[in-house]
């Protein structure tokens, strides 16, 4: 799995280096984990999207100020887990959601958790991933340097190949809506799927 170092720094750095790393999670159901492909970095006290925005200490942003390394949770709609990592140092409350996986080990477990038979679309958003895999609020703050749920090497990206755009419907963000802050492999067909305005031709290379 990849080392505390990768992600002792900002959050917009750990973002695009997060394309084309694996997601595992093993429960005893089974191994399941996915090729991350799509991600957004949120830069803390500064970044009117951040959970974290005036650097807002609560009990469910307590992770975020923390060293990197570990998993935010969070629930959208009462009902659907985002999955994070934890980036930069103590006291610099910045994170990168993980937006879409591309499945490869375990999908069949992952159908069953999802009932669908569909591969493209079983992690191709950020609560969809988290159903999958099988993460949950019980993940919150979760070492992402141990052995049970991690990140590690897998397909290298180019910069080339990595797209940018502004992050997917944080319109309430003001100046910071507009910052192309979300990253993901071009091309590849489980991206999640958004509007035209987040589809852009813009790269990082």
């Amino acid at each position: 799995m990849l080392k505390r170092d990768f992600y002792l720094r900002d959050a917009n750095s750990v973002a695009p280096d997060l394309l084309g790393k694996i997601l595992v999670h093993k429960t005893k159901a089974g191994l399941t984990s996915g090729m991350i492909v799509e991600v957004e970095a949120y830069m803390g006290g500064n970044d009117k999207g951040a959970h974290s925005y005036l650097n807002k200490r609560t009990a469910r942003t307590e992770v975020q100020f923390g060293p990197g390394g570990y998993a935010y949770i969070y629930s959208i709609y009462g009902m659907h887990c985002c999955f994070n990592v934890v980036t930069n140092v103590i006291d610099k409350p910045e994170v990168v959601l993980v937006r879409a996986l591309e499945p490869v080990e375990g999908i069949d477990l992952m159908m069953k958790r999802r009932n669908t038979q569909n591969v493209v679309e079983l992690c191709n958003g950020p609560g969809k991933l988290c159903a999958a895999l099988e993460i949950t609020k019980d993940h919150y703050a979760f070492d992402l340097c141990g052995e049970e749920l991690y990140i590690d090497e897998y397909s290298d990206i180019s910069a080339a190949d990595i797209g940018v755009s502004p992050r997917i419907n944080i319109d309430y963000a003001d100046e910071y809506a507009n910052c192309l802050w979300r990253y993901y492999i071009r091309d590849n067909k489980y991206v999640s799927k958004v509007a035209r305005k987040y589809k852009s031709e813009k790269t990082l290379g």
